[in-house]
């Protein structure tokens, strides 16, 4: 990170320890904004970005369509995808890069769970044990948060056609889940951040408020609750 980005930011580098975490995990939600934060921190500590490609997948569109239907399949891909990069960093291209992600592969049953019936469940939970190996971890989690409601309209306002027909309903029961993983979360170090009131995709302030507390480099769990930028 350049001396004149961190002086942008306010940020002393005579007086200052400033700890960039070589791969930092960004989750949450359908619709709280995180590729588009993973992107940006990316570019901010020029690394390189770990995506969930999720048009990639064939079956999202039509699970979408008739969740009931395609949830097992849609749910297999997604997992074999997130296990195929994790795999490739674990080769050794983690330890000579940083990587921002965009997804936390230990929340991949969270989905499971909500989406498939009991049957496909326990062939899933099956699956997921076998193939689920030591893979590497995050030095930082971010879990984004956001209302309900606020997610559906981001949603519907970024008009993507496939996330047309999600409904508050199955917002509700995702955001539920999310909020009831990160309870219980306490592998890595993990910020939580509340970004109803602040836009973290759009001008500067707001966001560099958060690279600022990102690059304290606290350990442990920490909740971050901003008032917007006027």
């Amino acid at each position: 990170m350049e001396a004149a980005f961190l002086n942008e930011l306010g940020i002393d580098t005579d007086t200052t320890n400033i700890t960039v975490p070589s791969f930092i995990a960004v989750e949450g939600p359908i619709g709280v904004g995180k590729t588009t934060l993973a992107k940006r921190l990316a570019e901010t500590f020029s690394c390189e970005t770990l995506l969930e490609e999720a048009e990639e997948n064939p079956f999202l569109k039509r699970f979408y369509q008739n969740r009931r239907a395609n949830a097992l399949s849609t749910q297999l891909f997604f997992l074999f995808q997130r296990l195929r990069k994790l795999q490739a960093l674990k080769q050794g291209e983690l330890f000579s890069k940083t990587h921002v992600s965009d997804f936390l592969i230990e929340k991949d049953p969270l989905f499971a769970k909500i989406t498939l019936d009991d049957d496909e469940y326990r062939l899933y939970q099956t699956l997921y044990e076998k193939i689920i190996e030591e893979l590497p971890q995050p030095d930082l989690v971010i879990c984004l948060q956001a209302p309900t409601n606020t997610l559906y309209e981001r949603v519907q306002q970024r008009g993507n056609n496939t996330e047309r027909t999600i409904d508050l309903t199955y917002l509700q029961r995702l955001n539920d889940a999310y909020t009831q993983f990160f309870y219980h979360y306490e592998e890595t170090p993990l910020l939580i951040v509340n970004t109803s009131e602040i836009n973290l995709a759009q001008g500067n302030s707001d966001y560099y408020n958060l690279v600022k507390y990102i690059l304290r480099g606290q350990t442990g769990r920490h909740y971050y609750n901003p008032h917007p930028i006027q």
